[in-house]
């Protein structure tokens, strides 16, 4: 059976680590403590935006927003009907299985519905990656696509890998082969999410596709450099990382939301919400983020653990900050 090859390292073991800490805090689970139907369709509309930019897609993100509300936009007709599409796609996630080929490519037929000649099947012809004019890759020839796909889902349903990883280096194999004619960047994203969500059901509502947007060009090149290196170990820590700012920007408008009642002064939600982002974060860490000395920063802890807002868990050197409810 073929492996897909990748390296463990440090800073993948300690992105997975803080992920799944940062996946707590956000406290969802699929029977309770969902987000509301309001935040889900803003997230939602914030990937779908993000995800299209990345392919070139000019509308603005009200535009996307207006597409989705039903509303008339004055765009380009392709450019509008790949708004629709991916909403039709994103609104089918969860009736798909992210483990069956084929609902991978019905996921294609619907995305690229109305844009290319055969949505929903493989290419027939070579295509490579582009990064502009600029040429990053050259996928395998189009007789060997369905061999390569259906490795690369075998694989993943037999592999032992942390859904983190495993999720990470499907998106890589999967640019890496580039199964379709178009579509392959979003789908491969598309199709990390559904893995994701099968894991942990937060990150079906987390809008990664935004982070990804913000670092564009490093997402290009952890492709590169992963194609260079003949391993998916540099896609796989880029891929984590945004996933960690995704998660980590969730749970800081969270703790806001929480705390933007409560009476506390600024530099005292500033700092829950920095806890709240890293749990490990030490005393040096929040007085250069805060701008505060450290021993300000000690007697505002001091008060936030009087108060009952936080707690500290274990000891000073290798413990972690608990924000309670």
């Amino acid at each position: 059976m073929y492996t897909p090859p990748f390296t463990i390292t440090s800073e993948i073991l300690h992105l997975v680590s803080a992920i799944s800490e940062q996946v707590g805090a956000l406290s969802v689970s699929p029977n309770g403590n969902s987000p509301s139907p309001m935040l889900r369709k803003k997230n939602q509309i914030m990937t779908i935006h993000s995800s299209l930019a990345i392919e070139h897609n000019s509308l603005s993100l009200q535009q996307v927003t207006d597409i989705i509300e039903g509303k008339h936009v004055l765009g380009a007709p392709n450019e509008i009907q790949e708004v629709k599409n991916a909403l039709q796609a994103y609104q089918l996630m969860q009736q798909l299985d992210a483990f069956d080929e084929k609902d991978m490519l019905k996921a294609h037929g619907l995305m690229m519905k109305d844009l290319v000649d055969k949505s929903g099947c493989y290419r027939k012809v070579g295509v490579g990656v582009f990064n502009g004019d600029r040429c990053i890759h050259m996928a395998p020839p189009p007789s060997r696509v369905p061999e390569l796909m259906r490795n690369l889902f075998d694989w993943l349903k037999t592999t032992d890998t942390h859904p983190l990883i495993s999720s990470c280096i499907f998106h890589y194999e999967f640019e890496f082969i580039h199964p379709f004619t178009d579509g392959n960047g979003r789908m491969g994203r598309y199709w990390q999410t559904m893995l994701l969500a099968k894991w942990k059901p937060v990150f079906a509502w987390l809008p990664v596709e935004t982070i990804v947007k913000a670092h564009q060009e490093e997402y290009y090149e952890a492709i590169a450099r992963s194609d260079a290196n003949g391993n998916s170990t540099a896609f796989i820590a880029f891929m984590l990382k945004c996933l960690s700012d995704a998660i980590s920007k969730e749970v800081e408008n969270k703790v806001e939301n929480k705390v933007e009642n409560k009476k506390l002064t600024n530099s005292e939600r500033q700092i829950i919400k920095l806890l709240a982002a890293d749990a490990h974060m030490t005393i040096k860490e929040i007085s250069k983020r805060t701008k505060l000395s450290e021993a300000g920063v000690n007697k505002i802890l001091a008060s936030l653990k009087r108060k009952g807002f936080i707690e500290r868990v274990g000891a000073n050197k290798n413990g972690y900050w608990k924000i309670n409810n």
